[in-house]
């Protein structure tokens, strides 16, 4: 149907302002990875590997080595999701930051409904083994998810015939959908062939997109889960240079207060520990970003299954609580002592530089002082240099003056040289003094 806000022959564009450069791409993003249509009964083959160093050519090189897929085109991998439609299956390859995703769907015999024992749920992979271990990568989490039709009106026998095919361990499960419509269920146990299982049980007719959705859910739920924990190993490691430096600092504070040690002594110590904490936290802090990141997704994933608890059965929310919840805080403890210890070491490093700065001052102060009294001295001297200095000048000056009342006298006048250098001594002197004093006051003025 027409659009009526536009006329009949121009396009869109000739009515808008230019597209923004990523208008396009953000608008479309939506539709990147669309969720996969899974029609009961079915078998989905899941493989997530970490894709640190793993190039996409690599993965394009593999992917291009299932049958009838030699001309896959490295352009399609771009978007970071390529859906493969094989003759026995169907291949889902998607690309994150961190790992990377297969799913390999394929058809189940009909009558592979619940009950059906295992030779029918798990039948001969539509990709090889061989295939399986050449992905690109190293395994972080691997599920068969088998899907089968089934009668939940009676939750609790159901229970019963699934119990049966996870054998001896302890099943998780509860009724999913906003309407109970589902069962999903898992035991979370890794197996000798390395996958994990889960079991999803839906009435007949349940839509292909409904059976995708609630896949997917699964499927992500375990894929974060496991990326989450990944935080643990490293707070651990990390809980005994903690410990180990949260002592050093206190130890540092209270040098700092008693003074038991030089400012030198502390500052290297200080910046050893400051170097020491930014390290760790430059190499870790992403690593608990991205825990709790994963986290909050793997309660979203909860969220969306609407779970309904069945009798006697813990639900997989509450297992994912109890089991994954420690783990999580124990990372989000270690963050936070992590980013304390930064600031207490900052704080200490201000403490110590206040110190330095306060020494510094009172350095300055006494050598001003020292100033001070020097130029005090230097004054007194040049007092009585210039003392000195008049009295020097006054001899010279009377000194010729009475060779020149000698020379009066050999020119026949009647004087007494003597008595006319004694009369002219207090008159030179002052005449001296006064223009001593003039250069002194010109010399300061200037």
């Amino acid at each position: 149907m027409p659009d009526p806000l536009l006329p009949e022959s121009p396009t869109a564009a000739s009515l808008l302002p230019p597209d923004d450069a990523l208008r396009v791409g953000l608008h479309n993003e939506v539709h990147t990875r669309p969720t996969a249509e899974i029609q009961l009964p079915a078998l989905v083959v899941y493989v997530a590997v970490l894709n640190s160093g793993v190039s996409r050519d690599s993965e394009h090189a593999h992917l291009s080595s299932l049958p009838g897929m030699a001309g896959l085109a490295r352009s399609s991998l771009e978007s970071n999701f390529v859906r493969l439609n094989l003759p026995d299956c169907t291949v889902k390859w998607e690309r994150h930051s961190e790992f990377s995703r297969y799913s390999i769907v394929q058809e189940l015999p009909a009558h592979a409904v619940l009950g059906t024992q295992e030779p029918a749920l798990t039948p001969n992979l539509a990709v090889s083994a061989a295939w399986l271990r050449a992905i690109p990568g190293s395994t972080i989490a691997a599920i068969k998810l088998v899907l089968v039709t089934g009668d939940l009106r009676a939750p609790q026998e159901a229970m019963a015939q699934v119990r049966a095919w996870f054998g001896d361990a302890q099943v998780v499960a509860s009724v999913v959908g906003a309407d109970g419509h589902s069962l999903a269920a898992s035991d979370f146990a890794l197996r000798p062939s390395g996958f994990s299982r889960m079991l999803v049980v839906a009435p007949a007719g349940t839509s292909p997109s409904r059976a995708g959705r609630l896949t997917q859910r699964l499927i992500e739920l375990e894929t974060y889960r496991m990326m989450a924990l990944r935080g643990l190993p490293v707070a651990k490691e990390l809980g005994a240079m903690l410990s180990q430096s949260e002592s050093q600092v206190a130890s540092i504070i209270g040098q700092l207060e008693g003074k038991s040690a030089s400012d030198q002594e502390l500052l290297d110590t200080l910046v050893a520990l400051a170097a020491r904490v930014e390290r760790e936290v430059a190499q870790h802090m992403y690593r608990f970003s991205a825990t709790a990141a994963y986290d909050a997704l793997v309660q979203q994933r909860i969220q969306e299954l609407r779970e309904r608890p069945i009798p006697g059965t813990q639900t997989i929310g509450e297992f994912m609580q109890r089991r994954l919840s420690p783990a999580i805080a124990t990372v989000a403890a270690t963050r936070l002592r992590l980013q304390t210890l930064s600031e207490r070491v900052a704080r200490a490093s201000d403490l110590l530089r206040t110190r330095v700065d306060i020494a510094t001052e009172t350095q300055n102060q006494q050598l001003l002082e020292k100033l001070t009294r020097g130029q005090e001295l230097q004054l007194r001297l040049q007092s009585t240099v210039e003392g000195l200095s008049i009295a020097a000048i006054s001899y010279y000056v009377v000194s010729l003056l009475y060779y020149g009342a000698k020379a009066l006298r050999g020119m026949g006048l009647a004087l007494d040289p003597e008595v006319v250098a004694g009369l002219l001594v207090p008159l030179v002197l002052w005449g001296v003094w006064r223009l001593t004093r003039r250069i002194t006051r010109k010399i300061y003025r200037t």
